[in-house]
C-alpha cells in the first residue's frame, strides 16, 4: 500500500512525497480510510509509529473539501477554526503544528497554536488572521476563550492525541469543559499509546459509534529495541551512565528520570564528566525548552535528560540510546519512555538502571509487557547480583528477540566480546538511514507523531 491508494487528493500525496514518506504505517494505512469516510475512531498504536499522520491528513482533506463545496477558502481572516487538535504538552503541540503545516504546505488553509509558558500576544495576532486548524494545550485554550479570542463553535473534527497522557496529567475536566462548548455534530478522533479502562470510558463518552484501530497490543514494546536492565545501586547509577555513555556505539541519548531536581543532578554530573547534556523539566522557561531541543535535534547537545511530562512531544530521529536512570512508576510509562528510539523502522537500544528497590516495578513491567528484559552484567564493578525469580513472580513465557549490532536479524548465534561494547552496544550505529528501504511517515519533523 502507498499513499496514493489512500484516496487522498493530490496536494495532499505531494507534500506526502516531499516529506520523503512512500509507505504508511499500520495506524496510517487503517485510520486514514476511516477518517475520511466520516467516522469516529479510537486508534491505539505504540509510540513512533505514526499516529498524527494519520489523523492529519483526513483532516486537511475534509476541510479542503467542505471550504470547496462551500465556494469559499479556507484562511480567510477573522475565520473561526473548523478543527481542533487537543495535547497535553507544548512540545507536542509545536510538533504536531509543524506537521500540519508540512502536509498541507500545497493547500489553501491556515493553522496555529497556542500553548502556555509564552507571552501570548503572537497566538492572538494568528488567530486574529483567521484560522482553519487549531493546535491546543487545555489550559491556553481556556485562557484564550475565556478571553473572548476564540470560537468553537464551528468546530467540524475534535482529536485528542495523547489522551492517556492527558489523563495522567489531570487534563480531563478542561476537556469535558471544552468540548461542551463543540457542537455536538462533529467528528471525533482519540489516539492514545495505550488504551485502559478509563481511556476507554472517556472514549464512550465522547464517541458516536467509533471504528477501533488498534495494530498493537496495549502495554507492549517496538520489536526492535533490544531492552537490557541493570541491576545497580542508587550511588553507583552516575558512574554506571557516564560508563555507557562511553561506549563508541552510544549516540544520542535520552535520559529519564523521576523528578525535576533528580535531571538537573544527572546533568550536573555528565557535565563534569565533559558530556554535552541538557536537562528539560517544567521548571524550565518555554524559551529555554526550546533551545535545549532545537540543541538536541541538532546534534550539538549529545544527551537530553528529562522527566516524563517534559518529555511528551520529544520526536526525535535517530536516538540510538533511552537510559531510564530512575524506574518508570509503570508499564505504560515504560513503553512510552523506550518508544522515543526505534522511531519508524530503525532499532535502538533501552537500558534500565534498577536499585533494589525498584525491582518490584521492573518485575510489573515485565508482567505487563509480557517481555523478560534480559540483565546486563558487563560493568561487574558497578552492579549487584540479581535476586532469583520464582514461579510466583509470575515470570513473562516470552523472551524477546535480540537484534543484532546492525539492528536487523539474531545474534544468537554470534560471539559477544564485552570489551567492544557490552550491553549498551547495538541499535541503529550500523544501520544508516540510507539503508532502511522505503520511508513512511513516522517520524521527523512533518511525519506522524504519535
Amino acid at each position: 500500500m502507498t499513499f496514493n491508494d489512500l484516496r487522498l487528493i493530490e496536494p495532499i500525496v505531494r507534500a506526502v512525497a516531499d516529506e520523503g514518506y512512500t509507505i504508511p504505517t499500520p495506524i496510517q494505512g487503517r485510520a486514514i480510510p476511516e477518517a475520511l469516510a466520516g467516522r469516529d475512531v479510537l486508534g491505539t498504536a505504540q509510540t513512533g509509529t505514526g499516529k498524527t499522520c494519520a489523523f492529519a491528513l483526513p483532516i486537511l482533506q475534509r476541510l479542503t473539501e467542505s471550504a470547496a463545496n462551500a465556494g469559499g477558502r479556507g484562511g480567510q481572516h477573522g475565520r473561526a477554526p473548523r478543527a481542533l487538535i487537543l495535547c497535553p504538552t507544548r512540545e507536542l503541540a509545536m510538533q504536531i503544528m509543524d506537521s500540519f503545516v508540512a502536509y498541507g504546505r500545497h493547500l489553501p488553509l491556515r493553522h496555529a497554536v497556542v500553548f502556555g509558558g509564552i507571552n501570548q500576544a503572537r497566538q492572538v495576532r494568528a488567530l486574529r488572521s483567521g484560522v482553519d486548524v487549531l493546535v491546543a494545550t487545555p489550559g491556553r485554550l481556556l485562557d484564550l476563550i475565556n478571553q473572548g479570542y476564540i470560537d468553537l463553535s464551528k468546530i467540524e473534527t475534535l482529536v485528542l492525541d495523547e489522551a492517556d497522557r492527558m489523563l495522567d496529567m489531570g487534563f480531563i475536566p478542561d476537556i469535558r469543559r471544552i468540548v461542551g462548548m463543540i457542537p455536538t455534530k462533529r467528528q471525533t478522533l482519540l489516539f492514545s499509546a495505550t488504551v485502559s479502562t478509563e481511556i476507554r470510558r472517556l472514549a464512550n463518552a465522547l464517541l458516536t459509534d467509533p471504528v477501533l484501530v488498534e495494530t498493537t497490543p496495549e502495554s507492549t514494546t517496538v520489536e526492535l529495541i533490544t531492552q537490557r536492565v541493570y541491576m545497580v545501586d542508587r550511588k553507583n547509577k552516575p558512574a554506571l551512565l557516564e560508563h555507557m555513555l562511553r561506549q563508541d556505539k552510544v549516540g544520542r541519548t535520552l535520559v529519564f528520570t523521576r523528578t525535576k531536581h533528580g535531571a538537573d543532578k544527572v546533568t550536573k554530573h555528565l557535565r563534569r564528566a565533559g558530556v554535552n547534556a541538557e536537562a528539560i523539566h517544567g521548571n524550565k522557561s518555554q524559551n529555554a525548552r526550546m533551545r535545549t531541543m532545537a540543541g538536541f535535534r541538532s546534534g550539538v547537545t549529545r544527551v537530553l535528560v528529562a522527566t516524563d511530562i517534559a518529555s511528551r512531544g520529544i520526536d526525535v530521529d535517530e536516538i540510538t540510546h533511552v537510559v531510564n536512570f530512575d524506574m518508570p512508576v509503570d508499564a505504560e510509562t515504560y513503553v512510552h519512555r523506550v518508544g522515543r528510539t526505534a522511531r519508524a523502522g530503525a532499532s535502538g537500544v533501552a537500558i534500565s538502571f534498577c536499585d533494589r528497590d525498584e525491582i518490584k516495578g521492573l518485575r510489573d513491567i515485565e508482567r505487563r509487557t509480557r517481555i523478560q528484559i534480559e540483565v546486563a552484567d558487563d560493568a561487574p564493578e558497578l552492579v549487584y547480583q540479581a535476586p532469583a525469580t520464582t514461579p510466583q513472580d509470575d515470570r513473562p513465557t516470552r523472551r524477546p528477540q535480540r537484534p543484532s549490532f546492525g539492528g536487523q536479524g539474531s545474534n544468537r548465534n554470534r560471539p559477544r566480546n564485552k570489551r567492544s561494547g557490552g550491553a549498551f552496544a547495538g541499535g541503529r550505529a550500523n544501520n544508516p538511514r540510507g539503508n532502511r528501504g522505503p520511508r513512511s511517515a513516522g517520524s521527523g519533523a512533518g511525519g506522524g507523531r504519535r
